[in-house]
């Protein structure tokens, strides 16, 4: 389990670096008059500095060797 948990961690870390943001959609309610609603979609991207993904890449590598270190 602990490895499973590591390699998910790795993966995390080489997204994490390879794309340096992630962007969500969120819909925001403008005004609503009885059944009329009157809304828009706000766009809005999270920068994910690179120290992100060494550190998961870490925990990550640690985690697996935590791992065989328990089954040996």
């Amino acid at each position: 389990m602990i490895r499973m948990a590591g390699i998910v961690l790795i993966v995390l870390g080489v997204l994490a670096l390879a794309y340096h943001e992630f962007t969500y959609t969120e819909t925001k309610k403008d005004a609503q008059i009885g059944t009329l609603t009157i809304q828009h979609n706000e766009t809005e991207s999270v920068p994910l500095p690179p120290i992100v993904g060494g550190i998961f890449i870490a925990a990550g590598v640690a985690a697996l060797f935590v791992g065989s270190r328990r089954n040996s």
